[in-house]
């Protein structure tokens, strides 16, 4: 199929949704006399409604989030490519979702507020008075029951979650957000230009409906339905674009998961870290996310005021708080890992979630060293770095007490011995 082709693909059910949706305020204006104070409204509850839908999606997105794998927290979460099943229904939460929703689920709210402030709080109270609450609260159903069908239809029923992340799944509502915003803008020219005698100081939703309906109608509805066109077709459009050497940028590609492969020889062994080495992060894992250390610089702002008070319990914060963080870090890159050791392979394989995490191959390493730090010593423990060229991050073994069949692997000795 040629990039044309997929332009001119059709109607999808998103592009259905779409349309369906700006009907509604069409047939507001066209039948019960909307003003443009009543239309920036139900512009403002579709926002919430589509951000409610985005949540949903998100928190079901098929595809791992993205971020930096050493990042603390987030970075082991991302690093799993595991999720929740939800029983019956054949998707899941991917532990990557978990930080995504609960960072944006609040901001989608905020942004749903500051939308309104510098909308609905523009066009006065004028909004939703008389019959408008009832043909409103009715447009809203329809709007809800719309993106929710288009929802089960195509995310779930199609199976489109698949194509998704947690972040490319709710990032729409964001271009939805700054459409309204200068929809409502736009709205509020036009309707001061179309009626002369609205004041300056005067809501729009005082302005006289007979005047302003049309272009209104003309103006808002169908600029907002262009742009939402924009959001459906995005993929298409960045396709066209590139087919004239155009990249317009408008999508963006989630990471999909890399299968492993778990397979071993019958007779592999199988490598555990200690019962000390699940639960104490040691002194080079916690040197490895360093945004924790800025924790100790606030005591030192209070000390410097003189205010001893704070700062001695701020000193408390600062090393409580970054050895928690540093340990949860650790707990989910480590606590429930098992190395799997064949003849010539290693597969590091999580036994909560009965999965393989990542595969090393003997002749994948450019290098194999050992670190041990008084933890270790104290544990007995070391931690084997493997060094991989084509890699993000090299693949630790922590916690283990002995080393000697990883290195068997690789049919080698360590490049060294790094002690802390």
């Amino acid at each position: 199929m040629s990039v044309i082709d997929r332009v001119r693909g059709g109607i999808t059910a998103e592009a259905s949704a779409v349309l369906v949706v700006n009907l509604v305020p069409l047939v507001g204006v066209l039948v019960f006399g909307w003003n443009a104070a009543t239309l920036v409204a139900i512009y403002w509850f579709e926002l919430a409604v589509m951000s409610f839908w985005a949540v949903v999606r998100a928190v079901f997105a098929g595809r791992p989030s993205e971020f930096v794998p050493e990042m603390l927290i987030v970075g082991a979460l991302a690093d799993r490519p595991t999720a929740i099943p939800i029983p019956f229904t054949g998707v899941g939460i991917q532990l990557s979702t978990l930080p995504v929703i609960a960072v944006l689920a609040p901001m989608l709210a905020v942004v749903w507020f500051v939308v309104g402030t510098l909308t609905v709080g523009v066009v006065g109270s004028g909004a939703l008075e008389g019959d408008a609450i009832d043909t409103v609260t009715l447009a809203v159903f329809a709007i809800f029951l719309g993106e929710g069908g288009r929802t089960a239809l195509e995310y779930f029923y199609r199976r489109g979650y698949r194509e998704h992340s947690a972040q490319t799944a709710i990032h729409g509502v964001f271009w939805r957000g700054a459409v309204l915003f200068f929809v409502g803008l736009f709205c509020s020219f036009v309707a001061a230009v179309a009626d002369p005698s609205l004041a300056s100081d005067e809501p729009i939703g005082d302005a006289n409906p007979t005047i302003a309906g049309g272009v209104l109608l003309v103006g808002i509805v169908l600029t907002k339905f262009g742009f939402d066109l924009v959001g459906v077709y995005r993929d298409q459009l960045t396709a066209y674009g590139e087919s004239y050497c155009v990249d317009l940028e408008l999508t963006v590609e989630p990471p999909a998961h890399e299968a492993v492969e778990a397979s071993l020889a019958d007779d592999y062994r199988r490598v555990r870290p200690t019962v000390g080495g699940r639960l104490l992060a040691t002194t080079s894992h916690a040197k490895r996310p360093p945004v924790t250390l800025f924790v100790g610089v606030f005591p030192a702002v209070f000390a410097l005021g003189g205010v001893w008070s704070g700062a001695i319990g701020l000193v408390i914060v600062a090393v409580v708080v970054p050895l928690t963080l540093v340990h949860v870090d650790y707990w989910l890159r480590y606590a429930g890992v098992e190395y799997r050791v064949g003849d010539d392979a290693i597969v590091a394989y999580d036994r909560l979630f009965r999965t393989p995490l990542w595969r090393v191959e003997a002749w994948d390493e450019s290098g194999v060293r050992v670190e041990r730090d008084r933890l270790d010593e104290f544990l007995e423990t070391s931690t084997v770095i493997v060094e991989l060229p084509d890699s993000e991050h090299d693949r630790r073994l922590s916690g283990l007490y002995e080393v000697e069949p990883v290195l068997e692997v690789f049919d080698r000795q360590p490049d060294g011995a790094d002690v802390d």
